[in-house]
């Protein structure tokens, strides 16, 4: 498989991101790839174990999306991990946009929690963060006990709506997509230092073959890879579900906003009504301080 990684120095000047990854490249199912990833400490102790939060992004971005809500996690008394999927941030890309699929990604992060040991999950999900996140806790429900969800959905094999085709036809003729320019659209105050941060893992298009897969990943048809498990999943949250959830929704994304956390929340066994940010886009991360502290609040951790 050929690769590229990017080089360290795209990754020196980081506004408030400025954590030291740690590498896997030992899990099976990245055949011999590297994945980085932030395990990260509590800044204060707790009287009592607390989760460990989880915190998965989705595509074009990567950890440096959790920024604002670090910081929140940790100063509870919590350990946050954020892996950086292949493909994203400090990982290896595979040039090649056909060596993606959502069952390898899928794999990585079962055997990721198995191998970093992680148990009692605060799992933090959106866009392709739960696309994949949300098929995970049926495969080891012992292993999670929160659910804090964003903007997201579970694909579970059916059209994914005119905002989705709108995006996959835009990414499909972009190759070289302008990450830091799209992301801060959504966030009009975004600094130029913060919008090249989300561009720094991409110095150039042969660097985006993830980006430029994912949104033909997503499965929109019953025979597509990664429909039957999240079927499964959607039956798990209905009716298997026992742990606490806290959702937040960003009302002005266009693709997964709304009408589709709606219909989430209902899928959701307990999910209590949403936490509505009046302002917020679709990488609704970008307003997350405020969000990661209504979250905490909710599940008596603050």
């Amino acid at each position: 498989m050929q690769t590229v990684r990017t080089p360290e120095h795209c990754f020196a000047h980081l506004p408030d991101f400025d954590y030291s990854p740690s590498y896997r490249d030992d899990l099976p199912a990245l055949q011999g790839l590297r994945m980085a990833y932030l395990d990260l400490e509590p800044l204060v102790q707790r009287d009592s174990d607390g989760p460990v939060v989880l915190c998965l992004h989705g595509n074009p971005s990567w950890g440096f999306l959790y920024r604002k809500m670090i910081p929140v996690f940790r100063n509870a008394g919590l350990r946050v991990v954020v892996p950086d999927l292949i493909g994203f941030g400090r990982s290896d890309k595979p040039m090649d946009e056909a060596a993606h699929s959502f069952g390898w990604h899928r794999q990585i992060l079962l055997e990721f929690i198995e191998a970093m040991q992680l148990n009692n999950i605060l799992l933090v999900v959106q866009d392709w963060g739960g696309l994949l996140g949300l098929t995970l806790p049926h495969a080891m429900p012992e292993r999670f006990s929160h659910l804090l969800v964003m903007n997201t959905a579970l694909a579970v094999g059916k059209p994914a709506g005119e905002g989705f085709a709108q995006w996959q036809a835009y990414s499909n003729k972009t190759p070289d997509l302008p990450v830091g320019k799209m992301l801060a659209r959504g966030k009009p105050d975004m600094s130029a230092e913060e919008a090249a941060g989300y561009d720094a893992p991409f110095p150039d298009a042969s660097f985006k073959a993830a980006l430029r897969a994912f949104p033909n990943l997503v499965p929109q048809t019953p025979q597509a890879d990664g429909a039957a498990i999240s079927q499964e999943a959607a039956v798990f949250w209905r009716d298997g579900w026992a742990g606490s959830t806290f959702m937040a929704v960003g009302q002005q994304d266009p693709v997964l906003g709304p009408p589709v956390m709606a219909g989430l929340q209902r899928l959701i066994r307990g999910c209590p009504a949403p936490m509505e940010v009046a302002e917020g886009g679709h990488f609704l991360q970008e307003w997350g301080e405020p969000i990661a502290r209504a979250a905490l609040k909710h599940f008596k951790l603050s």
